[in-house]
């Protein structure tokens, strides 16, 4: 087994600007995904790549399949659903950005809830200023007519939560392999919701343009499998306390990415939520990679 270094060295580093670089960027393609094809279908798509680029991983693994088929449902088909729709109603995804930073916090709650386990003054604070964070985007006018896809945002970050405590579970198991049992699941879901919903959108996807695809494919495989990936195979190298706090520039690059995109504005109250928000999500990632560690 390889010894975990506490040191990032060059490589590490250029991994982890990668992935932050990836995951600020996916904001665009699925704003851009679900305004060139409609939110459901453009979801399903999603997963049909990834399970084509992970179909070779795709295995039964013993005493696994529960927490697979778990995250495979709620990863693969609940989430992607719910975030397509977000972004589908949603015009300065930027505010949206802001309002997905509460998969941390609802992860730790639901740990505290559904695990038992123990939370101490810095995490609660932590909690406080994350839910703070967002509550100010809903008194800035410029944000007044995204409630709606803030709401959602945040109802996939609760699903997103429940998705990270079933990882949890699967330590040892390859990460394209999860993300197999993620594309199946969310295909088997999906498909018979968007035939429902979107017949027209279905049936239209032999012929979508290849830009439109594009979209789509760069959130499948560069924020799903090489993002992920990357996060995977730092995991696997270094500690938790100092691999997560890295994660914590996506959602910065995402508000930043967006806005310069998008043309849409920055206000001095998504400013001040999403710094808020932020700190809070800083100090839940950390003190929680402490306390994974064994350390105060």
């Amino acid at each position: 087994m390889t010894q975990l270094q506490p040191r990032l060295g060059a490589r590490d580093i250029a991994v982890a600007t990668m992935m932050n670089l990836l995951w600020g960027m996916n904001i665009i393609a699925v704003k851009m995904a679900v305004i060139e094809i409609p939110p459901l279908t453009a979801a399903l798509l999603r997963q049909a790549i990834v399970l084509l680029v992970c179909l070779s991983w795709l295995r039964v693994v013993p005493g696994r399949m529960r927490e697979l088929l778990g995250l495979g449902v709620l990863t693969g088909g609940a989430y992607f659903l719910v975030i397509n729709l977000s972004m589908a109603v949603a015009t300065n995804v930027g505010a949206l950005a802001i309002a997905g930073q509460l998969g941390v916090p609802f992860a730790m709650l639901l740990a505290v809830v559904v695990l038992k386990e123990r939370i101490h003054k810095y995490r609660i604070a932590g909690v406080a200023l994350s839910l703070l964070g967002v509550g100010i985007l809903v008194f800035d006018p410029a944000v007044a007519n995204e409630m709606p896809g803030i709401a959602l945002t945040a109802l996939a970050s609760l699903i997103w939560a429940g998705s990270s405590l079933i990882q949890r579970n699967l330590r040892g198991v390859p990460v394209l392999t999860m993300y197999a049992w993620v594309g199946l699941l969310g295909v088997v879901i999906l498909a018979p919701v968007s035939l429902v919903f979107e017949p027209q959108a279905v049936r239209s996807i032999p012929h979508l343009p290849l830009h439109s695809l594009g979209w789509v494919a760069f959130s499948a495989i560069g924020s799903t499998i090489l993002g992920h990936g990357s996060m995977s195979w730092l995991l696997q190298r270094h500690p938790v306390a100092s691999v997560t706090p890295l994660t914590l520039a996506s959602p910065v690059l995402s508000v930043i990415f967006a806005s310069l995109f998008f043309r849409t504005p920055l206000t001095p109250l998504m400013i001040l939520g999403g710094i808020v928000a932020l700190t809070g999500v800083a100090i839940v990632t950390i003190r929680s990679a402490r306390v994974g560690e064994g350390r105060a």
